[in-house]
């Protein structure tokens, strides 16, 4: 069970400008504390969620991705351009595809890739979205790797995230 702290209920509009003040325009964390620490050869990461730093909301949308992620994505048979189906699949696999792609930056700026990450701690607002989470995932991991899922009830700072992912790497040698 995730001892996370439970978020204020608000409303998409006032959670959406709070992103926009706090992050918008520096990419930092939402709160006081680091993106990622390194202790030795291991670097241990936050946990992440997809807030668009730019953009200053959460990530909803197939278009709210790089068009080479979508493309990455219609490989796995997501973002089909069929409303009916796009609708219900489109937040959880756009999260995935931007967490997972920040995590990924996150490594490179540590000194590491991805073949580096040994472990992933996955939070769920709803594990019915897991399925599609795992598939995304496979487009960043070659090997498996260690892992924990989780479902928990809220998540900061709205209810419009709906997965948040922790790493941890090991760079051996460097």
């Amino acid at each position: 069970m995730s001892s996370r702290p439970h978020a204020k209920k608000t409303s998409a509009k006032s959670s959406t400008k709070a992103i926009a003040d706090t992050a918008a325009s520096t990419g930092q964390p939402l709160a006081n504390y680091a993106a990622w620490r390194r202790v030795g050869q291991q670097v241990f990461m936050s946990g992440v969620i997809a807030v668009d730093p730019a953009a200053g909301r959460v990530v909803q949308r197939y278009d709210e991705l790089p068009p080479e992620a979508r493309a990455e994505l219609r490989t796995l048979g997501f973002d089909t351009g069929q409303l009916s189906v796009d609708v219900f699949e489109a937040p959880i696999v756009a999260q995935s595809w931007f967490v997972l792609s920040r995590i990924r930056a996150l490594a490179q700026e540590a000194g590491g890739d991805m073949a580096d990450v040994v472990r992933l701690v996955q939070y769920f607002r709803d594990l019915r979205h897991y399925p599609a989470y795992n598939r995304v995932r496979g487009l960043f991991f070659a090997q498996p790797v260690v892992s924990t899922v989780v479902e928990v009830s809220r998540m900061l700072p709205t209810d419009e995230v709906l997965v948040e992912v922790e790493a941890t790497l090991v760079l051996p040698g460097r």
